[in-house]
């Protein structure tokens, strides 16, 4: 269950980061000072969202799941953000379509049976656009760990 990976100190709330790059960075640094990733990590997060954007929209509701290969990885996690205001992902389906996105999924996985529970985890969340207005609005860390275990309990 992805709830069980969620630690408040890798949630961040009403983020005012102004792009792509400057979120990942955030996310990708908090991770490997927790721990869960190498310092190659930010640097392959984002040569690898150059090359396979992972932008969705979803309902409206912009949405992203940033990882990397599993070699920049120590151990399996979870960092999510929700910004205050969107910033601009590539579409994962069509790199020529623009979403702006709000709440970015970023997924730290060591092998590729793992980064497909974790995707599935996501997705299964996210296809759910009363969840994402849910998370959009929570008040805290702890909140968004509730939110997210509540549905994952009905699945």
């Amino acid at each position: 269950m992805l709830w069980e990976e969620l630690k408040e100190s890798l949630i961040f709330l009403n983020g005012e980061e102004k792009c792509e790059k400057d979120i990942l960075k955030k996310m990708g640094g908090a991770l490997i000072c927790e721990g869960y990733a190498k310092d190659t990590y930010v640097q392959a997060l984002l040569l690898r969202e150059k090359r396979f954007p992972t932008g969705l929209d979803i309902n409206g509701i912009g949405v992203a799941i940033p990882h990397t290969d599993p070699r920049h990885v120590k151990k399996e996690g979870v960092a999510l953000a929700i910004l205050k205001k969107p910033v601009t992902f590539r579409h994962m389906e069509d790199e020529g379509v623009r979403v702006s996105v709000r709440l970015i999924f970023m997924l730290a996985v060591l092998n590729p049976e793992a980064h497909l529970n974790h995707l599935q985890c996501v997705l299964n969340i996210i296809q759910d656009t009363e969840v994402l207005v849910q998370l959009l609005t929570a008040g805290g860390q702890k909140d968004i760990i509730q939110i997210i275990k509540t549905k994952e309990e009905t699945l």
